[in-house]
């Protein structure tokens, strides 16, 4: 016994009279006669609209350079100005044959000079500096409550620490500014008068 099986019973599609064809008759185009595919008809009036929010950001350039640009050449003017204007306090020439008495270093370093005054160089200058630059490169790493906070109220802790370190620094700074005089004395500052001078 062998089955065989009957073909498949294709369906005819008669045209539709022209007389009788409605507008979904109409749309009863072959896929290959048309390039599209319509999917639905909606009225403009039921397209959700998404409304853009206001944009609170502007472009780098004109705006911050610009901005940047004058506040840069308002401080080169400045400082021409107090360059012609005000003197240096700049001493006489130097004596080979003199030696000089203690000589303050730049406004940057008056801090480790500050600490020279108080411990042995060892200390002072590689001790402290070395302490100094791991603390605070390890700060991130000690206040380690929320490791996402972005704000600084919810790192307190680095942040505590990190304002301590800076005020350290600007304390030693500060001091070897005002209160160091010739020889580096311990001065009172502003005050002229000859003779007032601490030896510490």
């Amino acid at each position: 016994m062998t089955d065989t099986k009957s073909p498949p019973e294709r369906r005819v599609v008669l045209p539709v009279d022209p007389t009788r064809r409605t507008e979904i008759d109409k749309q009863r185009v072959p896929m290959s006669a048309r390039p599209y595919r319509l999917l639905a008809l909606v009225k403009q009036d039921a397209v959700v609209r998404v409304q853009k929010e206001p944009d609170d950001t502007v472009m780098t350039w004109p705006h911050l350079l610009t901005i940047e640009f004058l506040a840069a050449g308002m401080m080169s003017i400045l400082l021409l100005l107090m360059g012609l204007f005000i003197n240096a306090p700049l001493e006489e020439l130097a004596n080979g044959n003199v030696t000089p008495a203690v000589a303050k270093a730049p406004w940057y370093f008056l801090g480790l000079q500050e600490l020279l005054a108080y411990f042995h160089p060892t200390v002072a200058g590689v001790l402290v500096p070395t302490f100094v630059l791991v603390g605070a490169a390890f700060i991130p790493y000690v206040d380690r409550g929320d490791i996402l906070a972005i704000r600084p109220s919810q790192r307190k802790t680095a942040v505590m620490l990190f304002t301590l370190f800076c005020i350290l620094g600007l304390v030693l700074t500060f001091v070897g500014i005002f209160f160091r005089g010739p020889g580096y004395t311990f001065v009172i500052p502003f005050v002229t008068a000859p003779g007032v001078y601490f030896s510490l």
